[in-house]
């Protein structure tokens, strides 16, 4: 168990220690986070002239890091999770072989940069949300980030008659296909990703609540699964397979739940062009259309699999996919499977460094689930419902990961960083401590005008 957890045990001898693991970071800081995450992902910079000048994300990224570390003393045990003691393994791993890989000038002129701006995802939601208040608005600041990802396209797509992407069909025809909107850099799958992403949420967080949630549920929901189907992402649909498949076997209501689902295919096939029929079809039938860019990817997914194998034990270089592509596949394209860029670009020895980060992560999320047990706890708690989003988020992410390269995006990152939030706050609460009595004392103490900030 992290020290910091053990801190908080009515066992705990130390009076001192105790009384550290109730030290929270500043508010500044956790505003300036939410701040972060916003101008990330709706992305600032691109639509406010000017703005990208200054390089929002690098300076946001040392502020927030400059508060971390004049709060030292409030993150005391915070760093001994053995979540973040694996991704620290994995960087380790990658400086010690960052001479031994095929392109190490690459990984230095552009992988580290893409890493790095992923990997802080982590360690900024685990070491900063440390009180449910925290939790709760930003898992809403994130989610309500994603929504309009997601329906700035689909406004414009039903008032302009915006796509963004197509896809070839053979014989020189192309089918429109549904991106993000033209200030996002997102493809037709990447927008399909973001869908099945917030779907979870809504569904554990949003529906139990009154009828005011209900009815902006009910609001979201037809939105979202149309703007999913205008995006023709196979992979997505596979995502929702499972997040379906999660819903259904936690709910109590399992009928109710297969009539609706039979209704939301009815009206999904009644409204689909034959197109996109087809499209979703090539995934069971080998006589569609569209069934050749199906066996085009698995083959594809095989080719980067040898790619792998060609330098199996330290790889390529972080973020080198697309050159060890082109050198011995022809293709400059990113990887189009997780697991395959892994071995790509880490080597067997990273794989495996990288799926026990995962691993970890789904145990603490197990072991979340034993201690909301443990004391009788399965109502409709935040909490509760939060880790069963992060559940079925795992899962997946894990099935989509086939679909999807990952290594140097944020979500597996952001992923880990609440599941030791929510892990700490669900310790917390087993032993008796109310994170709303939590106080940033250290900080206060030290630095007065960062604590006038604060309130």
């Amino acid at each position: 168990m992290d020290r910091e957890l053990a801190q908080v045990s009515p066992r705990a001898a130390d009076h001192g220690e105790r009384e550290a693991s109730r030290l929270v970071v500043s508010n500044a800081c956790f505003f300036i986070y939410l701040y972060f995450v916003i101008d990330f992902f709706l992305r600032l910079s691109v639509r406010i002239p000017g703005y990208g000048v200054i390089r929002p994300t690098l300076v946001l990224i040392l502020i927030i890091a400059g508060f971390l570390v004049a709060q030292k003393d409030v993150l005391k045990g915070r760093l001994e999770n053995p979540i973040l003691k694996a991704v620290f393994l994995l960087i380790l791993y990658l400086l010690f072989t960052l001479p031994l890989v095929e392109w190490p000038g690459s990984v230095l002129n552009t992988g580290i940069s893409s890493f790095a701006k992923s990997v802080v995802f982590l360690f900024f939601t685990a070491l900063i949300l440390d009180t449910e208040k925290k939790l709760k608005l930003f898992v809403g600041v994130f989610v309500i980030c994603q929504i309009i990802r997601v329906l700035e396209p689909l406004f414009l797509n039903l008032t302009q008659g915006y796509w963004g992407s197509s896809t070839y069909l053979g014989q020189g025809d192309f089918a429109d296909r549904l991106s993000g909107a033209p200030a996002d850099v997102i493809n037709p799958n990447e927008l399909g990703f973001v869908i099945v992403t917030v779907i979870p949420f809504l569904h554990y967080l949003l529906l139990p609540l009154g009828w005011k949630s209900k009815a902006l549920y009910l609001a979201l929901m037809p939105a979202l699964l149309y703007a999913l189907l205008l995006t023709m992402s196979r992979g997505a649909f596979l995502a929702l397979l499972v997040v379906a498949f999660f819903v259904f076997k936690e709910s109590r209501h399992k009928s109710s739940l297969m009539i609706v689902g039979v209704a939301v295919v009815v009206a999904s096939i009644s409204i689909m062009t034959p197109v996109q029929k087809d499209r979703y079809l090539s995934l069971v039938s080998s006589e569609s259309a569209s069934s050749a860019t199906v066996d085009g990817r698995l083959a594809g997914i095989v080719e980067e699999f040898k790619l792998g194998l060609s330098r199996p034990i330290v790889g390529h270089g972080l973020g080198t996919t697309p050159e060890a592509k082109y050198h011995l596949i022809g293709s400059t394209l990113a990887s189009h499977n997780l697991y395959a860029e892994l071995l790509i670009e880490l080597g067997l020895i990273g794989f495996v460094l990288f799926l026990r980060y995962l691993f970890l992560c789904y145990k603490r999320l197990r072991e979340n689930q034993k201690l909301i047990l443990d004391r009788q706890q399965v109502g409709d708690g935040f909490l509760v419902r939060l880790n069963k989003v992060l559940i079925a988020i795992f899962w997946m992410y894990a099935v989509y990961s086939i679909n999807y390269f990952g290594l140097s995006q944020y979500y597996w990152y952001l992923f880990g960083g609440l599941v030791i939030a929510l892990g700490r706050l669900t310790q917390f609460e087993n032993y008796g401590v109310r994170h709303e009595t939590l106080k940033p004392g250290a900080f206060r103490a030290k630095y007065p005008l960062a604590d006038f900030i604060r309130r």
